[in-house]
C-alpha cells in the first residue's frame, strides 16, 4: 500500500497535486483530519488487502491545532505498519501568495474579522511546521504555473521510481531568489558571462554557441569538476541514509548562460549513473 500526505501553505498548489495524483488513479481525500490517518490505512487495508492500493491524503491548516502538534507520533505509527509513505510539502513566499489570493479573490482559511492575510500566513506556516519538518520532498512554487507543478508532481513524485534518490537539478538567476527547496546551492557568478559577449547574449546556456564558448572556459571546466567530485562523494551517503529526493540548485545572475549550462552538462552526467535525474530551468520556462 502507498501513501501520500500533501500538505502546504494555503494558495501554494495543494490542489492542483492533489488532482493529478488523482488522474493517476489514486484514490485522493482532501482535507482529513491528521487524527484519522491510522483509521483510514486500517480500514483501506482491511478491505481490500492494500498491498496495491494508492491512496493521497490532503491535510491543512483547517484541521485542530492539537492533532497536527500529535503528526510525529501519528506518522511513527504509521511507519510501524507495513506501509510505503511520503510527504509531499507545497510552498511559496509570502509576496506570491499574497499576490495569489488578490488575483483569486479567495478567502484565507485562518483569516477573520480580527486576523488579516498575512497574520494568517505566518500562524499557517507556525501550525503546519510539524508536517513541513518531516516532509520528504518540499516544493517551491513561487515561480511555477500550475501545469509546471502537475508536471513536476507527475515525473518526480508518481514517476519515481521505487527504489533510489530521486535529484533534480535546477537553474535559477539570483536576482529573482534562491529556490527554498534547494538542498545544495552552487553559485555560478564567479564564471565568465556569455552576457557580455554580444552575439550570445540573447541565446541561453542550452544554445551551442554559448555551450562553446563555456567549455573553452578553464574556470567553468574547473568549477564543474569540483561540483561533480562533490556530489559523486556525497549523494550516496544521502541515498545509504534513506533520502529520498535531492534538489540542486546552480545559480548565476539572469539564470539564462552558466547556470543552465552547469545544470544541463550535471543532469547528463548523473543520468548514466542513476535513473531518477531531472534538470529544470526556472528562468527560461521549463521549470516542471
Amino acid at each position: 500500500m502507498k501513501l501520500i500526505i500533501i500538505s502546504g501553505r494555503s494558495g501554494s498548489g495543494k490542489s492542483t497535486a492533489i488532482h493529478v495524483l488523482e488522474d493517476l488513479g489514486f484514490n485522493c481525500i482532501d482535507n482529513l483530519p491528521v487524527g484519522l490517518l491510522p483509521e483510514l490505512v486500517d480500514s483501506v487495508r482491511n478491505e481490500s488487502g492494500g498491498d496495491a492500493q494508492q491512496i493521497a491524503v490532503g491535510i491543512d491548516a483547517r484541521n485542530v491545532r492539537k492533532d497536527l502538534e500529535r503528526f510525529p507520533s501519528i506518522l511513527e505509527s504509521l511507519d510501524r505498519q507495513a506501509l510505503e509513505r511520503e510527504i509531499l510539502f507545497l510552498n511559496a513566499s509570502n509576496d506570491v501568495l499574497v499576490k495569489r489570493f488578490s488575483e483569486t479573490r479567495r478567502k484565507h482559511p485562518l483569516t477573520d474579522s480580527s486576523t488579516g492575510l498575512g497574520e494568517a500566513l505566518n500562524r499557517e506556516t507556525r501550525v503546519l511546521a510539524p508536517i513541513a519538518d518531516l516532509a520528504d520532498l518540499t516544493i517551491d512554487t513561487s515561480h511555477s504555473t500550475p501545469q509546471e507543478l502537475r508536471d513536476l508532481v507527475k515525473h518526480r513524485v508518481v514517476g519515481r521510481t521505487a527504489s533510489g534518490l530521486s535529484l533534480l537539478f535546477r537553474s535559477f538567476a539570483f536576482k529573482h531568489g534562491v529556490p527554498v527547496d534547494a538542498d545544495f546551492v552552487f553559485d555560478m557568478r564567479c564564471l565568465p558571462n556569455p552576457y557580455w559577449v554580444v552575439n550570445l547574449r540573447a541565446l541561453t546556456g542550452q544554445d551551442p554557441e554559448v555551450v562553446t564558448y563555456l567549455e573553452g572556459q578553464d574556470d567553468v571546466q574547473q568549477l564543474c569538476a569540483d561540483i561533480l567530485r562533490f556530489l559523486e562523494s556525497w549523494l550516496p551517503r544521502f541515498e545509504a541514509s534513506n533520502r529520498s529526493y535531492m534538489t540542486v540548485a546552480l545559480g548565476c545572475t539572469g539564470g539564462q548562460h552558466r547556470s543552465v549550462y552547469v545544470a544541463d552538462r550535471l543532469g547528463v552526467h548523473f543520468s548514466a549513473q542513476m535513473q531518477n535525474v531531472l534538470v529544470r530551468h526556472r528562468e527560461i520556462g521549463t521549470e516542471p
